[in-house]
């Protein structure tokens, strides 16, 4: 049987895409993730994940990336419900990866507050018949989708770090985040607008925004 694991990186970020992993394993090799130290990626150091990402490579089968990009999101959400809107995206990303992947069993890691409704989701994006076990905090409990969440987060934290290279110390790209709140007001001072790489559609980017504008609007009126 081949059995696979898919899971998500990066849904709550300001910067950069969300990224969906996924990794197909023989089913008798799964047991060679648990002694190799594979657990959920927020539990590792980014030295750590990245060390486990490579030997996941060698022992799965195959293995899937997709990006769901700002703009993707920004269009999706602004359409709807934004919780309700990224489920939709992500269900539709996993739907790629997993088919793509091809297994008999997949399990994943539920976006959705109702776990089954999610498998359901992503099952009506599928062209091919496959067994989804959709289940919430699937990267503590089931090696496959822990796999995949370090995938998951090495690949995004390589996009990240290019982007840091590039523009310079945008933090962590996460909402509670000073350096990235600071990065968002001097961009934004700088340029009038927020570059391409930013999810204009979320809270706190549209709070950073109004918050200039106003600051400039008092200053205008102040000397004028």
């Amino acid at each position: 049987m081949f059995v696979a694991g898919v899971d998500d990186a990066g849904r709550g970020s300001l910067i950069g895409p969300l990224v969906v992993a996924g990794v197909l394993f023989k089913e008798q090799d799964i047991k060679k993730l648990e002694e190799i130290g594979v657990k959920d990626s927020k539990l590792l150091t980014p030295t750590q994940r990245s060390e486990l990402a490579e030997k996941i490579k060698f022992i799965a089968l195959k293995y899937k990336f997709v990006e769901i990009s700002p703009q993707e999101i920004d269009r999706v959400v602004l359409e709807g419900k934004k919780r309700f809107k990224l489920n939709w995206l992500e269900a539709k990303a996993m739907a790629e990866v997993i088919k793509n992947l091809k297994p008999d069993l997949v399990y994943v890691d539920a976006s959705d507050v109702n776990a089954e409704r999610f498998g359901k989701q992503i099952e009506n994006f599928l062209p091919i018949k496959v067994k989804i076990v959709s289940e919430h905090k699937a990267d503590k409990t089931r090696l496959v989708v822990g796999a995949a969440s370090i995938l998951a987060k090495v690949h995004r934290d390589n996009i990240i770090a290019k982007l840091r290279s590039f523009y310079g110390d945008l933090g962590s790209g996460y909402p509670h985040d000073p350096k990235t709140l600071n990065f968002l007001r001097k961009w934004f001072k700088d340029h009038k607008e927020y570059p391409e790489f930013l999810r204009k559609s979320w809270k706190t980017t549209k709070k950073v925004r109004l918050e200039i504008l106003s600051n400039q609007e008092k200053l205008r009126r102040y000397f004028t």
